[in-house]
């Protein structure tokens, strides 16, 4: 495969890697949804990772930079690079696979960088309103605000089979993260920035009638806000990584824990029947816990009377019924 004489010549030191990078930014402008050249990238990425010598990025200005800077520099690079292969191919699952990966082994999932991305991406979610991959990216960057700030086993055994991937960034994580990351967490806004997300739902709603991939992805807010206001364990919180290997960000045979959150997001397959009998423990869990954000919900239900009552979009009135059936399984009302 050409891949492997690619990665020859860099192995050899015959071929610098950032311009094999730049080759392959280039095929993506031709074949941006193309998984080989996704899988090389990584690749290519983490021989730059092992290596902890990252060559001086040849751009005016910018000789002898520091390793973290380059770092973060090349990170956002990346991001460049996914952005436009996402903007050239509707749903490009790869691109938005990649960008999580880059956030996962280069950005560390700092606080910093997760908000950056939830800033920087908002924009590109509103004119793509009908792409699923853009919006299930920043249900992974509130998903990984969450367990910055709430962390439990899952987020705990990835960040060290991480770093353990990755031993290059250990010393670097540990002097810098060790002075930042109280400072960031505890200024972080987490509440906010989740109202923030269901204000946005409301209003490319508003705008763009009839489409189901603005009604998946208030569901998924909503979720996160009632997790974070009742202190309820978050399942699947964080999507495993994609490495070299070019493993999908989902597993084909899923977990008990996402297959309850299939079930409980499928609205459109709720019979009457799985309603009283699909139940997991985990779900009569969620029932018994006490509903703390009451005024969440009936924020939610006075935003589905509205649309039903003033929209004439048939589509629109079966998301918003679907998102009020899914609203009051999951609440368990």
């Amino acid at each position: 495969m050409a891949e492997q004489g690619w990665k020859e010549l860099i192995l050899s030191g015959t071929l610098n890697p950032l311009k094999d990078l730049h080759l392959g930014k280039l095929a993506l402008t031709k074949f941006p949804k193309s998984p080989e050249t996704w899988i090389h990238r990584r690749w290519v990425l983490q021989q730059l990772i092992q290596e902890n010598s990252l060559p001086t990025l040849v751009t005016k200005g910018n000789l002898g930079a520091a390793p973290v800077e380059r770092i973060h520099r090349l990170v956002q690079e990346e991001m460049d690079v996914c952005s436009e292969a996402a903007g050239r191919y509707p749903s490009n699952y790869n691109a938005w696979s990649h960008r999580i990966w880059v956030l996962q082994h280069l950005g560390k999932l700092t606080v910093k960088v997760l908000l950056d991305e939830l800033s920087s991406t908002k924009y590109w979610v509103s004119t793509h309103v009908s792409d699923h991959s853009g919006f299930h990216y920043r249900q992974f960057l509130l998903k990984s605000l969450i367990g910055r700030t709430m962390p439990d086993n899952n987020i705990v055994v990835q960040k060290q089979v991480v770093t353990e991937q990755n031993p290059s960034l250990q010393k670097e994580e540990e002097s810098e993260a060790a002075e930042a990351a109280c400072a960031e967490e505890q200024s972080m806004d987490l509440p906010r920035h989740l109202k923030e997300e269901l204000e946005l739902c409301t209003d490319l709603i508003d705008t763009y009638p009839g489409h189901e991939t603005l009604w998946c992805h208030r569901r998924r807010v909503f979720y996160l806000q009632h997790h974070l206001s009742n202190k309820i364990p978050l399942l699947n919180v964080v999507l495993p990584s994609v490495d070299s290997s070019d493993e999908t960000l989902t597993s084909s045979q899923p977990s008990p824990a996402t297959s309850h959150m299939a079930q409980a997001m499928d609205v459109d397959g709720l019979n009457e029947s799985s309603s009283k009998q699909g139940y997991t423990q985990e779900t009569k869990r969620l029932k018994r816990a006490p509903v703390q954000d009451t005024l969440g919900p009936e924020m939610e239900y006075r935003f589905i009377d509205k649309v039903l009552s003033t929209c004439r979009d048939v589509e629109q009135v079966r998301f918003a019924t679907a998102y009020r059936k899914w609203l009051v399984t999951f609440l368990g009302q």
